[in-house]
Parts: C-alpha cells; sequence; structure tokens
C-alpha cells in the first residue's frame, strides 16, 4: 500500500492545554513523523485539528481525512493515543471496529499499543470508555466554574455587547463605547418613530455603519475580512431591540446546550435566567425600552401613503379596552389621521362613535 496515504492525525483541545507541551500539536507531529519513518510508513500526510474537543467530529481536518478514506486514498491512520481520535467511545469504537475496516484502513494509536492489523487489541474498548469518562468529566468541571461566574454577576458572554466594551482594567465589566453606542439609540428612537427592523436595517446600510460583526472583527484584529460589511439584516436590528443590557444588565445563562455530546445549543425560559441590575451604565431608558417592547408586539403594516403610523398597534379605547384603528383620508391630509374605536366600527350598540388623531397623541 506504498501509493496509499498515511495518514497522521493530530488533535487538539483547549482542554489539553492543562495537560502540558506533552499533547501539543508540535508534539505530536514529531511523535507521528518519527513512528511512520521508523516503521516503514511512506506518503504521509497531516491531517490537523486544532481546538477542537473530542468528543465532536465535525471537525474539519477529520472530516476531511474521512473523504480521502473513503475515495480510497488512504491506507493507514496513525494517531498518539486513542484519544486524539476522539473521546466518544460510540463513535470512535465505531471508527476503529466498522469504519476503518470497511475501508481497509490499518489503524494504529501508538501510546495505547493499539493496531487494528494485530490481535492484541483487548484493552481498546476500556480505554475509550476512560476517554469518554474524561470528557464528561471535564464538561462538569468547566460547567461548574461557568455557573459559579454566572451567579456572582460576571457576565458569561466572551464578547461585550455591540454599544459597550470590555474595561482595560478589568474583563469582566463593561463600559459603554463611545462609537457604537450612538448606534444603538438611533436603533431604538428608529423603532418608536414607527420604523421597522427591515426598514432600520437599510437606513443603517444606506449610511454604511459596520454591522457588529465587522465592527467586531476590526476592533479585535485591526482588519476586516467578513463580506458586505455595511450589510445590516433584520435579525441585528431585532436582538439589539431586544437585549435588556442596554439598561445596565447583565443576563446570564440565556442558553444552554443538550450534554458534552450533542453541541446544539438551546434558549433557556425565562425563569432559568439570572438577571442583575446595574451592573454597568445604561444606553438607553428603562421608558424607551418598554416602549420598543410593546411596539414591538403588534406588526404594524404600511399604509397606502407607504408611511407607518408611530402609534400603530399600540393605542386602546379608555371606555371598552379594544384596540383602535387608524383612519385617514389621503385627499384631506395628514391633520385628519385619527383613531377610532374598533368595537364600534364592529357594533355601534358595544361602544361609542369616539376618536382621537394623531396629531393629538
Amino acid at each position: 500500500m506504498k501509493d496509499k496515504i498515511t495518514a497522521l492525525y493530530c488533535r487538539l483541545s483547549n482542554d489539553d492545554d492543562l495537560q502540558g507541551e506533552s499533547n501539543s500539536i508540535t508534539n505530536q507531529k514529531a511523535m507521528l513523523l518519527d513512528y511512520a519513518k521508523k516503521n516503514g510508513f511512506h506518503n504521509t500526510e497531516f491531517y490537523v485539528d486544532d481546538g477542537w474537543s473530542g468528543t465532536n467530529f465535525d471537525r474539519p481536518d477529520f472530516q476531511s481525512m474521512v473523504r480521502d478514506m473513503e475515495n480510497r486514498k488512504i491506507g493507514t491512520v496513525i494517531t498518539k493515543d486513542l484519544s486524539r481520535l476522539g473521546r466518544d467511545y460510540l463513535i470512535t469504537g465505531q471508527y476503529i471496529e466498522m469504519i476503518f475496516p470497511d475501508h481497509d484502513v490499518r489503524y494504529i494509536a501508538i501510546n495505547d499499543n493499539v493496531d487494528t492489523q494485530k490481535s492484541e487489541n483487548d484493552m481498546m474498548v476500556f480505554r475509550n470508555v476512560f476517554n469518554d469518562f474524561y470528557a464528561r468529566d471535564t464538561s462538569k468541571k468547566i460547567k461548574a466554574v461557568f455557573k459559579a461566574k454566572g451567579m456572582s454577576g460576571k457576565p458569561l458572554s466572551p464578547i461585550a455587547p455591540y454599544g459597550y466594551k470590555k474595561s482595560e482594567h478589568d474583563k469582566d465589566q463593561w463600559v459603554i463605547d463611545e462609537e457604537t453606542a450612538p448606534v444603538v439609540k438611533k436603533i431604538f428612537r428608529l423603532c418608536i418613530e414607527g420604523y421597522g427592523p427591515m426598514k432600520i436595517a437599510n437606513i443603517l446600510t444606506d449610511e454604511k455603519i459596520l454591522r457588529p460583526t465587522a465592527y467586531n472583527e476590526l476592533r479585535s484584529t485591526g482588519q476586516i475580512t467578513c463580506e458586505k460589511p455595511y450589510r445590516w439584516n433584520c435579525k441585528s436590528v431585532v436582538g439589539i431591540l431586544e437585549r435588556q443590557e442596554y439598561l445596565g444588565k447583565i443576563v446570564n445563562f440565556k442558553t444552554r446546550q443538550k450534554s458534552y455530546k450533542c453541541h446544539k445549543t438551546l434558549t433557556n425560559p425565562v425563569e432559568d435566567r439570572m438577571i442583575f441590575e446595574n451592573a454597568h451604565e445604561p444606553i438607553i431608558s428603562q421608558q424607551d425600552f418598554d416602549v420598543v417592547q410593546e411596539i414591538r408586539k403588534n406588526r404594524r403594516r404600511k399604509q397606502k401613503t407607504n408611511q407607518i403610523n408611530p402609534f400603530s398597534g399600540i393605542v386602546y379605547c379608555a371606555d371598552c379596552g379594544k384596540l383602535m384603528y387608524i383612519c385617514r383620508h389621503s385627499k384631506e391630509g395628514k391633520s385628519t389621521e385619527h383613531f377610532k374605536c374598533g368595537s364600534y366600527s364592529y357594533d355601534s350598540k358595544v361602544c361609542s362613535a369616539h376618536y382621537i388623531r394623531t396629531v393629538v397623541l
């Protein structure tokens, strides 16, 4: 099989940094290359996943190696030990016992004395279970640290929200970013004036204001690599309009993951979140925030004049409590625009024929 690739696979996660230099990518490469030369393996090629957990098998280079294996390009896969291949004993065992043999691939784990071409692999199953247990135990410890930090009122988010930046004196403290805070205020003001999220996004795009992703990239790396850095979208605007952090609050435990193996992110219910008041200086007043949330509850559509009334969907009759509907005569102008009781329009016996003009509101 000299014409086939000898895949030298290396993996390093953030947790492995705690074990020192022995698991470093440099050390793994040197060990694998030395083993390949001494044992007559030719046509070697490195596949490296740096910063990837062993419970995640969607690693870029690992998947690249699997594709090459499926195309019959690889004859042997060598790793430093079984944990480099993965820390999920079910999936790791499936690759070693079923997938590799099905594609005529020999697997070798140097430090664990595993070689699928030989029969002395009785302890391999137990080693995979211990590797899985290590990942489970590490996950518990990390969760405990995050929970303690979150319960203490420190922000769990590694990045400050758009409009804030991390303090130079305390990385767990947010201070107002004078460059982006005015943009946040503008977004809230436009919403109160009657503009929807999509319209606000178009205004910010036309004014060539950097969207949050592009701005954070520029601030952290000094350059912008993302496409369309000025192209705002509706989701970004809605995310800003709904963030309680702009009131000076810290909101922790917004999301969670199902388990240390399933990395799908789930949204926590409101009652499971921790909210800490007066954690930093607010950008938006409580009154403006409440008005925006009330406006966001009601979907509003444009009138025939291609305008949106800022009070549409939030005016209720003082007598019957029903929603009041907007009326406007195109010929008579904006001064006659008014809201009338919806109950009276439906049944004149339920309520009286009263209205209020927009200019009065």
